[in-house]
């Protein structure tokens, strides 16, 4: 039961994360269903069942294929993600999961920059960031799964 329903957050709250969110998905950096891919990721480590929900259903709708939104909790044992994507899906954990060393971290950060500038790190960064967000809400509010649909928020 949710403690606190998706329409009674409070609109400043939801104003800000919103406009947070149009600034990532205004991002050229990443395609739509790549970006829906780091989503699901992130909600998984989360254990967020409505993102988990919401980001499947929103990468298969942006053209994604089944298997590569499955396989990204396991992608470093697959080859069907490319270098940079890989690179991007060690920052995202490293970015989500804090418990990386320094050294660790750095690593994550020096295979990210040979394929985006920092501009674009630091816009990856905040998606990852809003991601971590919106799961935090969700799971704090108790948003419940399986009635999601495409393009519902």
């Amino acid at each position: 039961m949710p403690r606190i329903l998706f329409e009674n957050v409070p609109k400043p709250l939801m104003n800000c994360m919103m406009q947070t969110e149009q600034h990532v998905k205004s991002l050229p950096v990443i395609d739509e269903s790549f970006m829906e891919i780091l989503r699901y990721h992130v909600s998984i480590i989360n254990q967020c069942a409505y993102c988990i929900e919401m980001h499947f259903k929103e990468a298969i709708a942006a053209g994604e294929i089944e298997l590569r939104i499955y396989a990204s909790s396991t992608w470093r044992e697959v080859n069907f993600y490319s270098e940079s994507e890989q690179a991007l899906l060690a920052w995202t954990e490293s970015v989500t999961l804090l418990n990386d060393s320094t050294k660790q971290r750095q690593q994550s950060f020096d295979k990210l920059n040979k394929y985006f500038n920092q501009a674009d790190i630091a816009n990856l960064t905040l998606a990852i960031i809003q991601i971590n967000a919106w799961n935090r809400l969700a799971k704090s509010f108790g948003f419940e799964a399986g009635t999601y649909q495409v393009g519902q928020h």
